[in-house]
């Protein structure tokens, strides 16, 4: 298991072929038109993970990345992919699906609880342990210390086989069709944020605000 780490894009020839392709990014914070990407990570399950950092001003060309995000003949494993997918299009300019969303996977089966994070999942799921103290970190310094890229690497090294066993809950309670369709969704949904309807529930009978 190894973490490889990149500026601007994924060096030629990385992660070819057509499995699943676990991603998340980093961020500056929660607004993405204010908070800048600056880390995407991604792991075809092999037990490697790729990280790719961006610098203040970049130019977010990477056309090796942003090919395989876009290839529509791959998978891709997010936990919350509603703001993964809304950074990597404005961003990057590109739709990386299609989808599957362990944490809305973990919301449609384990409603026996309310605590659908990554680390609650690896933990119950998988009996692993991750450590989330990187999460608040500021991922815009010149430099992402081990500690960051440790934690970067650790948010895709479980999305596949966390994938796996949702799958065999979804089937069990005959809701995989249900989640199919929340999933193809996400695009659309990340469309709806970045446009400005992120707080706003357009399918809910009141009307709302203008503004």
């Amino acid at each position: 298991m190894t973490v490889h780490f990149h500026e601007e894009d994924l060096p030629d020839g990385v992660l070819q072929g057509t499995s699943a392709l676990a991603v998340d990014t980093e961020t500056m914070g929660l607004i993405t038109h204010r908070d800048r990407l600056c880390v995407v990570q991604i792991s075809d399950g092999s037990g490697d993970e790729h990280l790719v950092r961006f610098n203040p001003g970049s130019s977010y060309d990477a056309p090796n990345l942003s090919a395989i995000l876009a290839d529509e003949n791959r998978v891709k494993l997010y936990h919350f992919a509603r703001f993964d997918l809304a950074a990597i299009q404005f961003y990057l300019g590109v739709v990386a699906a299609p989808v599957f969303c362990t944490k809305i996977a973990s919301k449609l089966v384990r409603t026996y609880t309310d605590r659908h994070g990554l680390k609650n999942l690896t933990e119950e799921l998988l009996g692993e342990n991750i450590s989330k103290q990187q999460q608040l970190s500021d991922w815009g310094g010149p430099e992402l210390s081990e500690a960051q890229r440790d934690y970067a690497a650790s948010d895709v090294r479980y999305l596949h086989r966390l994938r796996d066993e949702l799958v065999v809950r979804l089937e069990r309670e005959g809701r995989m069709e249900i989640a199919q369709a929340c999933f193809d969704f996400l695009p659309t949904r990340a469309v709806l944020d970045i446009a400005g309807w992120d707080g706003r529930d357009i399918f809910s009978h009141n009307e709302g605000h203008y503004a």
